[in-house]
């Protein structure tokens, strides 16, 4: 009966160059997934400082279909103290097609926070759903355009 130990294969010096060195080539792979992690990191900041975050939120309390070429939508938004929100109302058809859109501006109530509004949106046909696409600074909003 023989026995055979495992050993480390010993290979000629400089025949499979890099391959069995190991240490050096671990930090790169740890290297790039950093940078990969911090750039991913930064992007998602900015896109949150520009997009998120909003102290301007919207829910849809309902809608009416007032006639054929007019719907009132109710919903209620989040002001902040001493700001203004632009709200983006939109109609819908049966299909599911836009019939008709409103931007609206709400005012902050007295120390903010939520008010409810009605508005109206003029409709091109028939309206069946009514939506609020989004609510954002009303400042910010008159900047942009």
């Amino acid at each position: 009966m023989s026995e055979t130990h495992a050993t480390t294969p010993v290979f000629p010096p400089g025949r499979y160059g890099w391959r069995r060195d190991g240490g050096r080539r671990r930090l790169i792979p740890i290297v790039y997934t950093i940078v990969f992690a911090l750039a991913l990191g930064g992007i998602t900041w900015g896109y949150w400082a520009r997009y998120g975050g909003t102290d301007y939120t919207a829910d849809i309390i309902g809608w009416e279909v007032t006639s054929d070429r007019e719907m009132a939508i109710e919903f209620r938004v989040r002001v902040p103290e001493d700001g203004a929100a632009m709200c983006m109302l939109r109609a819908r058809d049966y299909d599911g097609f836009e019939v008709g859109r409103r931007a609206v501006t709400v005012p902050a109530p007295d120390g903010g926070g939520s008010v409810e509004v009605r508005e109206t949106v003029p409709t091109n046909a028939r309206g069946a759903v009514g939506d609020v696409m989004g609510c954002r600074d009303a400042a910010a909003g008159e900047a942009a355009e």
